[in-house]
């Protein structure tokens, strides 16, 4: 049996364009009690004998005009009840509000689409696979070009500032260029916090990146990923398809090997499904609008701040060490002991 607040998300429906049956469907009734309501113009009245009362049947004109409103999180409407003498549990609002959601407004998004050599969208993402005959999590920084949908990634052991700013200087490199602005998540690396006014302060470090390829950084909004949501789908692109196809690698490098391999060959050779046409192809008109990479590349070592003991010696990495001015064996890109690499860690 409808009630009033029922007709009230029929008629808003209607409105809406909704057909019947799947007006229906969302409420558990029959498409036949819907068009009869419709044709009667209103609810039926009165109540069912012996009906039980809910705590709950006092506020329901309520709910629904927060529903009405765009209001649906179960606490929000909650704490507005209780101000309102309401005194029953959140379970009974939430059993009310479920066959209702089907009804929610979905939240449309609009495509951004950037000019070439505009924008370069950066994420990471994490897998669990094979490396020299161990599993490991590998992790993977991903930047995609916003024109073209041409994307890079590295693997790599670890997700700390210094790999994510390696991340995009290969990124760079392989594009053979610089976009004007890097959008980033909110990873601590590159942004420290949003202050009121959508300013944000972005690591030193980071900004410091920036100013040497000559690009603009921004930083995604809080809580709304999908504001980089080209990159984040080459995320998921890249775990289904490359780390399905090659499951085990002798070892990072090795790895890389093979995912400059996938890139050149099934990545770049693709027909993008939303601008239909050859990534590769739409990469050839974009170049041209990148910047020149700078003549030096920027330095992306560990620098760390040590106190030398009174004996002379300091700890860099777990490790006590003689040596003030230069800490530790040459690390290679990778975070791993060197195997033709340069990371290093510096101290003061």
């Amino acid at each position: 049996m409808l009630r009033k607040e029922d007709w009230m998300l029929i008629q808003a429906q209607v409105e809406r364009g909704v057909y019947q049956k799947d007006i229906a469907a969302a409420l558990g009734v029959d498409p036949r009690t819907v068009r009869r309501a419709l044709e009667r113009g209103g609810a039926p009245s009165g109540t069912r004998p012996g009906a039980r009362k809910s705590k709950l049947d006092p506020f329901k004109p309520e709910i629904d005009r927060l529903l009405q409103e765009g209001v649906w999180n179960g606490v929000v409407i909650l704490r507005e009840l209780e101000a309102k003498g309401y005194r029953g549990e959140i379970t009974l609002l939430r059993d009310y509000v479920r066959p209702k959601r089907a009804l929610r407004r979905s939240r449309a998004t609009v495509r951004f689409e950037t000019a070439p050599g505009e924008q370069l969208q950066n994420d990471w993402g994490e897998v669990w696979t094979q490396v020299a005959g161990e599993r490991r999590k590998v992790a993977f920084p991903v930047s995609t070009l916003g024109y073209s949908r041409r994307f890079h990634f590295w693997g790599t052991d670890r997700m700390d500032a210094e790999h994510t700013y390696e991340g995009l200087i290969r990124a760079f490199e392989h594009f053979g260029g610089v976009t004007r602005e890097v959008l980033v998540d909110n990873q601590k690396a590159l942004v420290i916090a949003h202050r009121i006014g959508d300013t944000v302060r972005f690591h030193e470090r980071f900004l410091d990146l920036a100013g040497h390829y000559g690009f603009r950084p921004r930083a995604c909004r809080p809580y709304r990923a999908r504001t980089k949501g080209k990159d984040e789908r080459m995320v998921g692109a890249i775990k289904h398809h490359f780390f399905q196809r090659y499951r085990a690698f002798d070892s990072f490098d090795h790895l890389n090997q093979l995912a400059a391999q996938w890139l050149a060959e099934e990545a770049d050779q693709r027909v993008h499904g939303t601008v239909h046409e050859v990534v590769a192809d739409r990469f050839a008109r974009e170049a041209p609008h990148l910047s020149p990479l700078p003549g030096i590349r920027y330095d992306t070592s560990y620098r760390e701040r040590r106190w030398v003991a009174w004996d002379g010696y300091i700890a860099s990495g777990g490790i006590a060490t003689a040596s003030p001015t230069r800490v530790g064996a040459p690390r290679s890109r990778s975070g791993s002991p060197s195997r033709g690499g340069s990371r290093s860690t510096r101290t003061t």
